[in-house]
């Protein structure tokens, strides 16, 4: 309630919705504990002999292989998140590899990048990501999305920026004016 009147929940806000919809998330493969500067697990995937499929969850970077990088590390970890699923897309298509969305909750920061997965079948992405508090200790656990991946088209999107038209304000104002007064408009 604002001066005695409902407020309306993020679930009612168009661009949200959209943004923690879109693509696919993946999720940790297990509960990661981290406690004493030591990242450690209890996990026991099936050996698979003809691969070269990694058995840890994660991998790390060192601070020197991201020197001048304009994410700045120099005293913090990069972790690797490790991916056990493959991905592919039509031809024309790239994925966007992207931290979860909404997501400022979680003790770590993956980094974004674009990957041509029509090129690249069947190759696991795996996903690096800054460990961006690293007083946290706890436990991660399984499920947790590590990263979000949309599929984005290879070809230019032809996207302008420009000052809308007065037809274009007041197409804008008529939503708005739609979305205040009628719940779940963006749903129908």
């Amino acid at each position: 309630m604002l001066d005695g009147a409902a407020v309306r929940t993020l679930k009612h806000c168009p661009p949200i919705l959209d943004a923690m919809g879109v693509g696919v998330l993946i999720p940790l493969a297990c509960d990661l504990t981290v406690a004493g500067g030591e990242m450690s697990w209890d996990w026991n995937p099936p050996v698979l002999p003809d691969t070269l499929f990694a058995r840890a969850p994660i991998g790390l970077h060192v601070p020197e292989q991201a020197t001048g990088a304009p994410f700045g590390v120099t005293d913090g970890m990069i972790v690797k998140f490790l991916n056990f699923w493959t991905l592919s897309v039509p031809d024309g298509f790239c994925l966007l590899f992207t931290h979860p969305l909404n997501r400022p909750d979680l003790p770590f920061r993956t980094l974004s990048g674009l990957v041509d997965c029509d090129s690249f079948a069947d190759g696991y992405v795996h996903f690096p990501t800054l460990w961006s508090d690293p007083a946290w200790e706890g436990v991660l656990p399984a499920g947790t999305p590590v990263v979000q991946v949309v599929a984005v088209p290879r070809a230019a999107q032809g996207l302008s920026v420009q000052p809308m038209s007065a037809a274009e304000v007041a197409r804008n104002h008529d939503v708005q004016v739609a979305l205040q007064d009628d719940r779940g408009i963006y749903r129908k």
